[in-house]
This record gives structure tokens, sequence and C-alpha cells, in this order.
């Protein structure tokens, strides 16, 4: 019988994928727990929340693994999570993707940055980071985060055969995308040999933080805002939107604009900043300026509408966002 590393104190690993949609981490999650229960033969679960089905929204997949002789009659989301997966390094800026952690749990992250680094951006205190840069392991090999990133899970998991998961990978692909699964093999082993781990022991005389339920609101009657009021709701400008991008982003050199705007036409969410400055025979005419990236979710749609080079899809590389933004224009908005 495998044996469990950790368990709770109802018998149970859990696991917490912290992801956005399109990044297929429900799909892992379900790939996940098939493995556990027929290729280790264990109980387990899996099931996902998530707001709007809509690429970009931010999605939680919850796994628990118990062995044969402990039922499993809880299907609440995984609070205390032995492993944490997080999929898109930026849901850290918006989302405590470390909550309930132990200190011994370990945080596998989707990114190229250092464990230091990431242990200072997600403010851990003690435990085990685990780093594989999954998004250019799919785009190398053509397929998708969640495959990347299920290997790395794999070989955090030691109970669990990655030779197990193949199968799975060729049963859930075989008939629908059958041209997929070699692809997603080798995604899936990629991920298993480049995973690297670090571990931070909990410093001496530091205590982790206070375990808080997600469900119990930080805004009380003495804290909330006046009447209630949603100061950052999805329509306001106010909104960020570069947790949704997925590893591309659109670059814009302004020599080879011809100012069509049908770059403009197509963009979703107004992210292209205009001015209005004389031309050459002094007529005043809109000039595209740059790109507000809080606003681009890396869709692309803008570099497949430009008729010439001045826009074009690459690899989005730390900083970039930030310091080739043009903001928009909003001078009747009151800056909070």
């Amino acid at each position: 019988m495998v044996q469990l590393p950790k368990v709770n104190d109802l018998g149970f690993f859990e696991i917490r994928l912290e992801s956005i949609g399109g990044l297929g981490a429900n799909l892992a999650g379900k790939m996940l727990a098939e493995a556990g229960v027929v290729g280790a033969g264990m109980n387990g679960v899996s099931f996902s929340s998530y707001g709007s089905e809509k690429k970009g929204s931010p999605v939680k997949a919850h796994i628990r693994f118990c062995d044969l002789n402990t039922p499993i009659r809880d299907t609440s989301p995984v609070e205390r999570p032995h492993v944490v997966g997080v999929f898109h390094e930026a849901l850290a800026k918006t989302i405590n993707v470390t909550s309930g952690i132990y200190e011994h749990s370990t945080v596998l992250v989707n990114s190229a940055k250092s464990p230091e680094e990431l242990k200072s951006s997600m403010k851990m205190m003690a435990g085990t980071i685990a780093v594989v840069d999954a998004t250019s392991i799919a785009l190398d090999e053509k397929n998708r985060v969640n495959m990347a990133m299920l290997g790395a899970l794999f070989r955090m998991c030691d109970f669990l055969d990655p030779e197990i998961m193949k199968d799975v990978i060729e049963k859930s692909l075989g008939k629908k995308y059958p041209q997929a699964v070699h692809s997603a093999i080798m995604t899936f082993e990629r991920g298993y040999s480049e995973v690297k781990f670090m571990h931070f022991p909990l410093a001496q005389g530091v205590e982790m933080p206070q375990f808080v339920r997600s469900d119990i609101s930080a805004l009380g009657y003495e804290t909330q805002t006046i009447g209630g009021t949603i100061i950052s709701a999805g329509s306001t400008f106010l909104k960020n939107l570069s947790i949704s991008r997925s590893g591309h982003l659109p670059h814009f050199k302004a020599e080879d604009c011809i100012h069509c705007a049908q770059c403009d036409t197509v963009c979703p969410d107004l992210c292209f900043v205009w001015d209005e400055l004389p031309d050459k025979k002094g007529r005043p005419q809109m000039f595209l300026q740059g790109i507000d990236y809080q606003y681009c979710k890396g869709c692309l749609k803008c570099v497949e509408a430009c008729p010439t080079t001045a826009l074009s899809g690459e690899r989005e590389e730390e900083g970039y966002a930030e310091s080739h933004s043009v903001r928009q224009h909003l001078d009747l908005v009151t800056q909070v």
C-alpha cells in the first residue's frame, strides 16, 4: 500500500492549484486525482472553484488523497494545503496564493525566477519552493502549461507513479486530440526533470502566520468602506488585467506604425493610447502613442490585425510592461 508523506487530522494529503482560466488547472486536477486512484490505489477526489468561465479569471483546483480505509466526506475547498501549484506567477500580486500553508508545505511556481526571489515576492516565511518554467516548456513543445506543471507535481509527490500519468494523458487526449499526445508527454517529462527545489526552514523564535479561513471577510463594521463601496470593481479604471496574460505580450514599434487603428478596432480592452497631433501638413490627426499594459491581457488580436510590422507578439519578460507602458489619458477621473 502506498504511504502518504503527510496527512492532516482527517487523514487527507491535500493539494491546491492556483491558476487562471485557460491554463488547464481544472483538467490537471482531475488527471492528478485519477493517477492517484488508479495508479496508487488510494482514495481521491478532485473539484474546482471559479467565477466566470472565461480565459483569465482566477481558478482553484482542489485535490485530496487518503488511504482506502479513510472515507472522503469533505468537499470543502482546500484551506491547509501540503502542496500548492501556482500556474501563473502574477497571481501573487492580487491573491494570497500561499494562504494556509504549513512550515513543511511545498509551493510549486511556474516562473523563471530563483526560489530566493519568489520567497520574497510571495512573502513566504518557511517551506519548500519548487520552480519550473512551465510556460517556456509549453511554448517549446507546442503544448499546454498544465502538462509541465503536472510533471513537476509528480516529482514532488513521490507516492505517484509518472508512468501511470502517461497512460492517463493518452487516455484523456487520445480520442479527441491524438496529435497532441506525444507533445503532452514530452511536456510532462520536461516538467518532471527540470523542476528545481529549495527548502527554507522557519527562523528560530518565529511562528507561521495564524491561519484564517478564506470565507471569513477581512471587512467588518469597523473596517469596511463607507456604504460598502466596491472601490476596485471590474469595470473601473483601477482594474489590472496583467494577471490574465499567459506568456505573450504585443510589442509596439512606433516607426513602423501607419496609425490605421486596426489594432484599436479589435482590442477588447481599449489598451491603445492615442493623441491628437498635427500631421505633416498641419492638419489635426490621431496618432498612436503606445499601449497601456495595465489593461492588456495578451490576447494578441492586435498583432493579427496589424497590416505592418508595428505590432509583434513576443514572450513577456519581467519588467517590460512596466517600462514600456503608455498610460491612458484619464483627465476626468480622480486618481486613487
